[in-house]
């Protein structure tokens, strides 16, 4: 493999943010044998990031000291390489060491985000929960604007049966992503896993509005089939209810449920359709009949 050649395959990983660890570790060590690192400018220190990223990823220490060796002695009080050096530590070290190297860099700079979620998800997986739920609520006090942080403190509630704290913390993500179906999507199944059946069933229709096309005859695609799927299971449920369902939001059920229930059923058959999708529309044609 050309020096070049890989260098242009690793700029590809950068710019569409693929990690792909293993290609990336051969591809950079081809970079790193070189010896030519420190002349390719900045593209040179974003890929000694990259390669120690995926080294460590591999398990390939040795090869992760070096980059992290490079980038220490060119930035040598570099935020960067801070959180490069506490994830390669965490490969090794106790997390109680972890911890208090991430405790001192906070104290030296308590803005540091990206130092303040590594210490977040060492909580978190050594299964100090609760200390990773209160340092992650501190966290998004100061810094609102972090998707990723809403929906992690999403994920832990959720992991912990904690359906309506995770509700609120997808209403955050909501309102920063408010043209994002996946965060949508994560909100619909988490209002379903929670009971709240209206609710989960107003927000797969959401979805299907923000991802579907035009055209009425198109066929389902992607996360618009796991949102029609969605909406059966709740137009399905609610139809079979006697009573009326309970919402803990007070979301009203729709009045034309039954046009919503027979939509949905076409449209969760037709994404199956096809001469490659027979067999998947045969099954999905009993799930739908209740055999």
């Amino acid at each position: 493999m050309s020096l070049q050649s890989a260098l242009e395959k690793l700029a590809s990983f950068r710019t569409n943010n693929t990690r792909e660890s293993q290609e990336t570790f051969e591809k950079g060590l081809v970079v790193l044998k070189s010896g030519k690192t420190t002349k390719l400018g900045d593209d040179g220190w974003a890929f000694l990031e990259q390669l120690c990223l995926a080294s460590i990823d591999i398990g390939r220490l040795d090869v992760a000291d070096q980059c992290l060796k490079q980038l220490g002695e060119r930035f040598p009080e570099s935020p960067r390489v801070d959180v490069l050096t506490g994830i390669r530590m965490e490969a090794t070290e106790s997390p109680s060491t972890v911890l208090s190297f991430y405790d001192e860099l906070l104290r030296a700079n308590p803005a540091n985000a990206a130092i303040w979620k590594r210490r977040i998800s060492v909580l978190r997986r050594v299964g100090r929960i609760e200390g990773a739920v209160e340092e992650l609520n501190t966290y998004l006090d100061t810094f609102y604007t972090d998707v990723e942080g809403w929906l992690e403190l999403a994920d832990i509630h959720s992991s912990c049966n904690q359906y309506t704290s995770a509700l609120q913390a997808l209403s955050h993500a909501l309102l920063l992503t408010p043209q994002n179906p996946f965060t949508f999507l994560q909100f619909a199944e988490t209002a379903y896993t929670a009971g709240d059946i209206p609710l989960a069933l107003k927000m797969f229709l959401v979805v299907i509005d923000m991802n579907e096309v035009e055209d009425e005859d198109a066929i389902p695609l992607g996360i618009s089939v796991r949102a029609w799927w969605g909406t059966k299971l709740c137009s399905r449920e609610l139809v079979a209810s006697s009573a009326s369902h309970a919402s803990q939001s007070n979301t009203p059920v729709p009045k034309n449920l039954k046009l919503i229930d027979e939509l949905a059923t076409e449209r969760v058959l037709t994404a199956y359709s096809g001469e490659k999708g027979i067999q998947a529309r045969g099954l999905v044609s009993n799930w739908m009949s209740g055999r």
